[in-house]
């Protein structure tokens, strides 16, 4: 049922949405029009991804689920980042951090929760992975914000680009260790019991051809909905970060969002767990400082400096998360903390 609506909405949306560019029709319509077609084409994203899981195994599957996740993201980023909004790009990125850490995790654990009494997951994954979390946004994200106080514009400049850099390069290291020195050295007894007896829904080359044609289409429509941001927030007393955080960072995220709901719900809490930390964890080392390094072409650069509001919220929350997680249990009690922190900052940032 859930997958014929999204049809529905992807064959009415995508020729709505390039009509109603040609034709120039409201900002507000066009904006609701960009975003529900986007969500759409994002679950079809998610789905082939699904299927590639299936194919792949669950850590490859969530690699891959947060890869094309976070491909929506990125190209709304660019085309922003074009436009010269910089603070909506750094705010959808804190919304990434927010919204994979805090709402997709809370649902995936309190969905999952209420059908499963206890869930497990990889510890050590979950463990190996808070590091990651400590490292990416405490110490990379509120160093720069600390030394670029005594800074000029070129330095702090020149030390964001010195961070990304580091970032990409960690990151591709964290894949190496993953994927290939300690594949399987540290697995879970219940890592592929489930996973082996489900089939995929598509073959594995119509998956990648539905990723391929959802992407470009995604990559359309977000050219012209980072145009409707402007007016949308003077019509609805919505500032940029507000927009950032929790508007872009819900669109650009809803493929992953589905995704891990989904896997916790069939209580394969291995790949829902790795979509959310590692969704995170893909914005904030890869993500990122690529959308740093790509702005040096563009005439508004952005530096890795965010506000303190930002810098608190993603602290914080990697801080709850890293406690609630590392066990390698959940329940529908702790996803539901998530939801209330993630509600809480919500507010905070719509009040600002």
């Amino acid at each position: 049922m859930t997958n014929k609506i999204f049809m529905l909405m992807t064959f009415i949306g995508v020729p709505l949405s390039i009509i109603g560019t040609l034709m120039h029709w409201s900002y507000i319509v066009l904006f609701i029009v960009y975003c529900v077609t986007i969500i759409a084409l994002a679950s079809y994203m998610g789905r082939a991804t699904e299927s590639l899981a299936i194919v792949a195994g669950p850590r490859i599957g969530g690699l891959l689920n947060a890869t094309f996740g976070n491909a929506v993201e990125l190209i709304i980023s660019i085309f922003a980042l074009k436009a010269g909004l910089v603070g909506v790009v750094l705010a959808s990125l804190t919304g990434s951090v927010l919204g994979n850490l805090l709402l997709v995790a809370g649902l995936s654990f309190f969905i999952g929760g209420i059908k499963f009494k206890r869930q497990q997951f990889n510890v050590y994954d979950a463990r190996h992975n808070s590091g990651l979390l400590m490292f990416a946004v405490i110490i990379a994200f509120v160093i720069p914000e600390v030394f670029a106080m005594n800074m000029n514009e070129t330095k702090t400049l020149s030390l964001s680009i010195g961070i990304s850099v580091i970032l990409i390069l960690l990151y591709l290291a964290a894949l190496f260790f993953k994927l290939v020195t300690h594949r399987g050295v540290y697995q879970s007894n219940n890592e592929n019991t489930a996973h082996e007896e489900e089939e995929p829904e598509w073959s594995k080359g119509k998956a990648i051809a539905i990723l391929a044609i959802a992407t470009v289409a995604v990559g359309y429509i977000s050219e012209h909905l980072v145009h409707t941001f402007e007016y949308v927030g003077e019509t609805f007393g919505w500032s940029d970060l507000f927009i950032g955080v929790i508007i872009v960072a819900i669109v650009g995220n809803a493929a992953e969002h589905a995704s891990a709901i989904v896997m916790a719900y069939k209580n394969k809490m291995d790949i829902a767990v790795e979509i959310a930390i590692g969704s995170t964890l893909q914005v904030a080392m890869f993500v990122l400082p690529v959308l740093v390094l790509i702005s040096l072409f563009f005439d508004s650069t952005m530096p890795l400096l965010f506000s303190w509001q930002e810098l608190i919220a993603m602290v914080s929350s990697v801080l709850l998360m890293v406690v609630i997680s590392n066990d390698g249990e959940s329940n529908w009690f702790e996803g539901l903390t998530l939801l209330a922190a993630y509600v809480i900052m919500g507010i905070g940032f719509y009040l600002l």
